[in-house]
């Protein structure tokens, strides 16, 4: 299963009812944090989840309402006892970011990771034996900006009765349903020899400060959850989304539209301080997407496998 919490929604700047931009994501004991706004860690403290099992910073993009919260937020972590290093993924000229923002949080008791992104799209695992992986895709706003995709594949099911025909020991059938290869006996089993055909996973996928792409549309396909950017609201401000490289709600319901298959499910986060009231807009936007709805800081969601 997968654990996604909205830390925060806000652009630009943070107001006393909304921080600013974050995303976590648990699987199986690990998590993963997208952006760290302005008020992350308070949010993170409300919602009663702890900064220590964050394997994974990732950033869309530097501007300061999603990344000026990371000091703070490396300190936590240090301060819970964490030990293990942390893997940080961002744009190009992350090392040095960070570099220049950890002027104020020099001394941590675990390592940083860096992976910088180069290319249109990357994938990669979540560190260790989760299952999850993470794609990040290009989007389009003022600087240089990433959406990330997170899928948690799921194996077929076991086959028992296979097993027992093909003579294979009962302490293989554990490490064959993991997906590894086992030789006892002077035999080689595979897990093809007894797992059914892959069953579906779950996707998530996230994208924030950006025109209307392609690749969002790519991603946002078959998801069970798409968090979009929603910058404005009102369609009166389309031309000022576009001078500034963000959405309407109406665009943004637009890609989950184009998907093919449709998201399950879509929330719109990344709300201008202007938009004191998003939900106010929400009724004409699900005219163009009905499964659409405003996200708020600490809305959560527990995805499980479709049989579970």
């Amino acid at each position: 299963m997968l654990d996604v919490c909205l830390l925060g929604t806000g652009g630009m700047m943070p107001l006393p009812y909304r921080w600013l931009t974050s995303l976590m994501v648990r699987c199986n004991g690990r998590a993963i944090l997208t952006d760290c706004g302005e008020g992350t860690q308070i949010a993170m403290k409300k919602k009663g989840w702890s900064p220590n099992p964050i394997d994974v910073i990732l950033f869309t993009h530097y501007h300061a309402d999603h990344i000026s919260g990371l000091p703070g937020m490396l300190l936590s972590m240090g301060n819970a006892d964490r030990t293990e290093p942390v893997l940080l993924v961002g744009p190009k000229g992350l090392e040095k970011v960070v570099d220049s923002l950890r002027v104020i949080a020099p001394e941590l008791p675990f390592g940083l990771q860096y992976r910088e992104l180069n290319e249109n799209e990357e994938t990669f695992d979540l560190p260790g034996d989760s299952g999850l992986h993470i794609t990040a895709f290009h989007v389009n706003h003022r600087v240089n900006c990433y959406g990330y995709s997170f899928r948690l594949d799921r194996a077929g099911r076991f086959d028992a009765e296979r097993a027992k025909a093909q003579g294979i020991p009962l302490a293989c059938w554990n490490p064959l349903q993991k997906g590894q290869t086992v030789t006892a006996g002077g035999r080689t089993f595979t897990p093809d020899m007894v797992m059914g055909p892959p069953r579906r996973g779950l996707k998530v996928t996230y994208t924030t400060d950006s025109r209307p792409t392609p690749s969002i549309v790519k991603y946002a396909s078959g998801a069970d959850l798409f968090i979009c950017e929603g910058m404005y609201g009102e369609e009166d401000k389309l031309d000022k989304a576009k001078d500034k490289k963000h959405m309407t709600f109406a665009e943004a319901a637009g890609l989950a539209a184009r998907a093919n298959p449709q998201p399950k499910e879509m929330w719109l986060t990344h709300f201008s301080p202007s938009e004191n009231h998003p939900d106010s807009y929400i009724k004409d936007t699900q005219k163009i997407f009905p499964r659409v709805t405003c996200g708020w800081d600490g809305r959560s969601k527990t995805l499980r496998f479709a049989d579970e």
